[in-house]
């Protein structure tokens, strides 16, 4: 049943919403030190005063933007695997896995992470809360994507293919934040899901 409380509720939850969004979004396209209050409430639409009480601080907002950021990391990367979960067994299937680990790691979500991890470099308290948060999503990276490879995760030389496939992907994230890679990106994504794949079908 309905209760008078609910409109407001769901406004509340919409106004926090667009204000993690917004931070997301500064911080990706223009970075840490521009992603203050102010610029975040003017483009999430809101006041100042009602993206305060959301968040009284800026650290507040960083930190509820950042485990919103993880969470939708983790949102896209389980919808990456349910995609490729229909292809049948094969090097497209493996090159699919690896487009996809690599379009994660070049999304606004991964450039604005990138924003947090470089003032964290300098900042003990922020990267406390980071490096656990950064832990567990690398961890549910990893799962996702032996998942979606359907490889024996147990075997030391397929657990060190999948985390290097991971470490690639990151890679190429970093490549692609000031200049468009995808040109080169995409040969790189074929060359390697092809070796990928012979190296996790040999025999072990």
């Amino acid at each position: 049943m309905a209760t008078p409380h609910e409109p407001k509720q769901d406004r509340s939850r919409a106004t926090r919403q667009r204000l993690l969004e917004a931070t997301i979004d500064c911080l990706a396209e223009t970075g840490w030190a521009a992603a203050t209050v102010s610029v975040v409430a003017e483009r999430a639409g809101v006041s100042r005063g009602a993206a305060q009480h959301h968040f009284p601080t800026r650290e507040e907002l960083i930190t509820a933007a950042l485990e919103y950021m993880f969470d939708g990391r983790n949102q896209q990367a389980k919808d990456e695997t349910a995609a490729v979960a229909a292809l049948a067994d094969g090097v497209e299937r493996t090159e699919a896995v690896v487009a996809g680990l690599v379009e994660s790691y070049t999304s606004p979500l991964f450039k604005a992470a990138l924003q947090v991890w470089t003032h964290a470099a300098a900042d003990p308290a922020l990267r406390e809360r980071i490096v656990p948060l950064e832990a567990k999503f690398g961890r549910i990276s990893h799962r996702r994507a032996v998942e979606a490879l359907g490889v024996d995760d147990t075997d030391p030389v397929t657990h060190h293919l999948v985390q290097a496939t991971l470490d690639m992907a990151r890679g190429l994230g970093l490549a692609d934040v000031l200049t468009d890679d995808s040109a080169r990106r995409k040969l790189i994504v074929q060359q390697w899901a092809s070796t990928l794949h012979t190296a996790l079908s040999a025999p072990r």
